[in-house]
């Protein structure tokens, strides 16, 4: 393992030269940086003793996230790869005088420290020189690869950790991190991301191609919170490709030309692949999106995109041709409330450093309220832990009372699989039977404003619409029909008047249950008669030997007869006569009831002109 010479004079440093004073001693760490990451006097290690200080570049306020957790991942005795180091490993047992303070630009106090024998160990996964005499140059590539741009593993390590006094660098995971617990309780494997099984379960075909290293260009398309960009940075830590993100908010075609120029560098310098990852790519114009195209085609860069709009709608048909959409689902509430329990247990990232419990309706309302957004339902728990008081007991519990006032919203009483469901579902279906549009509308309300899925009411309208309106009103099948896929078209709450508009519609439209019932006489005389078989007359002929048996010998086609009716028998023969609609004198019923009469009275007329 190779070790920096001990020496405090700066002789070697191809990007400083040494002012050619001896034995300078090394600055305070309240000595703030001029010139990058190299500090004032002992920037480069030359000489003896020096324990040289590297600070940010001049202009960067702070660490980045990324390069934090890459520091004290490998101060936690892992190596690069997250196996932990041998006891024989130099790396395992570093000197207290061979410890290494990075500063935040501009502050008297260090922001974190690393043992110097760990940038030691940097030359090789670099690609540098394990005798390059200038750490300062090491401590710029390691911080190049802690922002995302190398092969330096994204994780958020804090909590635990010591500072350079020996005080935690953190109490618990929210100290000290601005970061709300949504970012920071972002999955960082595959193992750790809840949901999308269809996508990632086993043997699938993303799941192959990240094992396999084999990306293709893809778009993630979603709604807010369901796990776009979070699927995307676990690929920039599972690929060995160079990995490059960048937002379509805040950036135009120069830095795509960039992105561009450096992949081609790459590929043919060090035959290295680029990924390069674009958050909000419907936010790009065509001509934008067109800058990609050849070099998507031609695989210098393999695209990956996240979107919650329409793919087909916000990217061009030429780059979407050579990409693949995969659909993001919103999560489950089943899978929002194991999200949200490992936030609350989480000692590391999350809260479980506090002690917190959490009532499980207060739980279950979190999820639903989220309407599968992770990040929101998240937000609403960070939230809530901000409401929670002390308990007698000594603990803290996260209460109904502290969900509803997190929320700005009253949790009604409702349980979607319990008596209060079937009660709610039955007060609305009997308004709309009753005619009283009041308290339909009333009913609705309740259900939606309570959590209950709109298309199952929607479903239960359609329905009803069959069921006590029928023939009736034909178009009110249609108008439950449309309130449904208009609901599909808007999402909530646009989508609620639909259902409100059809509500109302089904409520003051003319009744009839004629259908309902005659279909259920229909079912009981078939259990009554079994499989009676069809009548010959009427039955399909296509060959020649089945019209030979008799089938369909003396059908008479309506179509040849005055008024396109001709009497014949339809049922099986046991049941001739029987009468199993009967419709009602409300609404378009009573025309179809006229209509039938009049076709009895040809019925019987035909058989006392042939009798």
């Amino acid at each position: 393992m190779p070790t920096f010479p001990e020496s405090s004079r700066n002789t070697s440093c191809p990007k400083r030269r040494s002012s050619g004073r001896s034995g300078r001693r090394r600055p305070s760490p309240s000595r703030r940086s001029t010139d990058g990451i190299h500090g004032r006097g002992g920037g480069c290690a030359g000489g003896e003793n020096a324990a040289p200080l590297f600070f940010l570049p001049r202009g960067r306020n702070r660490l980045t996230a990324e390069g934090r957790s890459a520091f004290n991942r490998f101060g936690r005795g892992k190596d690069h790869d997250g196996t932990p180091r041998g006891a024989a490993d130099p790396l395992s047992a570093p000197r207290a005088r061979d410890r290494v303070f990075l500063l935040r630009a501009g502050r008297r106090r260090p922001a974190l420290s690393v043992d110097r024998p760990l940038l030691a160990a940097l030359p090789a996964r670099r690609g540098l020189s394990e005798t390059d005499p200038c750490p300062g140059r090491l401590g710029a590539v390691f911080l190049a690869g802690a922002r995302g741009q190398g092969d330096v593993p994204a994780r958020d390590d804090r909590a635990g950790e010591a500072g350079p006094e020996g005080t935690p660098l953190t109490d618990h995971a929210s100290d000290n991190d601005p970061r709300p617990l949504a970012e920071r309780m972002r999955p960082r494997t595959l193992d750790e991301f809840v949901g999308q099984s269809h996508l990632l379960g086993e043997g699938s075909l993303l799941r192959r191609a990240i094992a396999e290293d084999r990306l293709f260009s893809i778009i993630f398309w979603g709604g807010p919170g369901s796990g776009k960009t979070t699927l995307a940075r676990i690929l920039a830590g599972e690929t060995r490709s160079h990995f490059v993100s960048f937002s379509a908010v805040l950036s135009g075609v120069k830095e795509i030309r960039a992105v561009v120029e450096g992949a081609d560098r790459r590929q043919r310098e060090a035959r290295l692949k680029t990924v390069l990852f674009v958050d909000e790519i419907h936010r790009f114009n065509k001509a934008q999106q067109d800058a990609f195209l050849p070099h998507v085609e031609s695989g210098l860069i393999t695209l990956i995109g996240a979107t919650t709009e329409n793919p087909s709608f916000e990217v061009i048909a030429p780059l979407l041709s050579r990409t693949r959409v995969l659909v993001l689902k919103p999560f489950a509430e089943e899978e929002l409330s194991l999200i949200l329990e490992r936030a609350l247990s989480d000692r590391e990232r999350g809260l479980g450093t506090l002690g917190l419990g959490i009532e499980p309706e207060a739980l279950a309302h979190l999820a639903w309220a989220a309407d599968g957004d992770a990040r929101a339902a998240l937000n609403s728990l960070e939230a809530a832990v901000s409401l929670a008081q002390t308990g007698p007991d000594g603990t803290r519990r996260i209460t109904r009372a502290n969900v509803e006032e997190a929320l700005q919203k009253k949790l009604l009483q409702y349980d979607k699989g319990g008596e209060e469901h079937y009660n709610l579902i039955s007060a609305l279906h009997k308004s709309l039977r009753g005619s009283d549009p009041d308290a339909a509308l009333y009913w609705l309300g309740r259900m939606l404003e309570a959590g209950e899925d709109p298309l199952y009411i929607a479903r239960r309208m359609i329905r009803f619409a069959s069921e006590d309106v029928g023939n009736a009103d034909p178009r009110a099948l249609a108008v439950a029909m449309d309130a449904m896929q208009a609901f599909h078209f808007l999402g909530r709450p646009e989508g609620e008047l639909a259902l409100a508009q059809a509500a109302v519609y089904l409520a003051t439209a003319p009744k009839s249950n004629a259908l309902y019932v005659g279909y259920g006489q229909v079912r009981q005389a078939i259990g009554r008669t079994g499989t009676l078989p069809v009548p010959l007359h009427i039955r399909n002929a296509p060959t020649r030997l089945m019209k030979d048996l008799g089938y369909g010998r003396d059908y008479k086609y309506a179509h040849d007869y005055e008024e396109a009716y001709i009497p014949q028998d339809y049922l099986p023969d046991p049941l001739a006569g029987e009468r199993f609609y009967r419709p009602t004198d409300r609404g378009f019923e009573k025309i179809i009831g006229e209509r039938m009469a009049y076709w009895r009275g040809l019925r019987e007329r035909h058989k006392k002109k042939e009798g």
